[in-house]
């Protein structure tokens, strides 16, 4: 029977030494969970939150995909339509509709006045150029010789009235237009009011074509 104690008695003690020495394998835990790299602080040994990337869905990111897209669709758009084929004759005559102190239409065909540079519509003396104009051509016939020459979607050319009076010429009279030097090498330069150049350079007007 004590033999049988102790045979019991040195199994169990094999048995622990065993088990004791064989290194234990840890389950390999799973999770759908995905930790995020941390950054640690310099000289502080602490762990700073997880650095997050942009979300592609963002209000921000939208806007400047849109934004993008739309100077794409500009960029494509030619800012202005092509000029009309200018007629063999070189000559147009018509009523005149003002569009602003440099530009007048006849049958729907653009003129950009030769020789002249007027403030834009949104410009300083912009608006009373216009209507200076308008009332320059009211009732009138006016007859365009053209130059052959166009800027963006205006045929170029030299508007006068019935009696032969340079409607341009009289813009610049009355101080609401610039000698034109691209257009007209300088001829009306003497025609324009002491201090008016300076005035409407002053005012952001820019020779232009």
């Amino acid at each position: 029977m004590e033999v049988i104690v102790v045979a019991v008695v040195l199994g169990a003690i094999i048995a622990y030494l065993v088990g004791a020495s064989t290194p234990r394998r840890r389950g390999k835990r799973h999770s759908n969970y995905r930790r995020e790299p941390t950054v640690r602080s310099l000289g502080t040994g602490r762990n700073l939150p997880p650095v997050t990337r942009p979300n592609e869905g963002s209000r921000l990111v939208r806007a400047r995909q849109e934004k993008a897209r739309a100077a794409h669709r500009l960029s494509e758009r030619p800012d202005h339509p092509p000029p009309p084929p200018i007629p063999a004759s070189r000559k147009l005559v018509g009523r005149a509709w003002v569009i602003d102190g440099d530009t007048i239409a006849i049958d729907r065909i653009k003129i950009r006045l030769a020789g002249i540079d007027a403030p834009e519509l949104d410009e300083p003396w912009g608006r009373k150029s216009k209507w200076a104009m308008v009332n320059i051509c009211k009732g009138k016939t006016i007859h365009v010789d053209l130059t052959g020459e166009t800027s963006y979607d205006r045929l170029v050319g030299t508007c006068d009235l019935p009696d032969g009076t340079d409607i341009g010429v009289e813009l610049i009279k009355a101080g609401l237009a610039l000698d034109g030097s691209y257009y007209s090498k300088g001829k009306y330069l003497h025609l324009e009011p002491e201090g008016v150049r300076q005035r409407l350079k002053f005012y952001g007007l820019k020779q232009r074509r």
